[in-house]
């Protein structure tokens, strides 16, 4: 028998793809813009939910940990991304997705 604990795995977020996305013109940005871009992006998408503090902050860590990773590079205030690097996370996070698409329709289906 399987164990049902009620909490499921989250989709990839959408967020670090939308960073990904915009980080991989061969612009700088500070985050100010940079935010204002990924903020316009999730709202055309209708995935801009809790609140603009809080969706400003998680921006913010996932810019972080971007950097943190050696894929985007912080020289002052401004952010660029290696674009070959975020072109492999953004390939990854659409497999994710996939995989989670096709988890959710076995799981009903069963």
């Amino acid at each position: 028998m399987a164990n049902h604990s009620g909490f499921t795995r989250r989709t990839p977020d959408i967020m670090t793809g939308e960073l990904c996305a915009i980080l991989s013109q061969k612009a700088s940005f500070e985050f100010k813009p940079l935010y204002d871009l990924v903020y316009a992006n999730l709202h055309a998408r209708n995935a801009a939910s809790g609140g603009d503090e809080m969706l400003r902050l998680r921006a913010y860590e996932k810019l972080q940990n971007l950097v943190h990773d050696g894929m985007v590079t912080k020289n002052a205030k401004k952010y660029r991304g290696d674009p070959a690097a975020l072109l492999v996370v953004s390939t990854r996070l659409e497999e994710w997705r996939v995989a989670a698409k096709e988890r959710t329709a076995a799981l009903r289906a069963a």
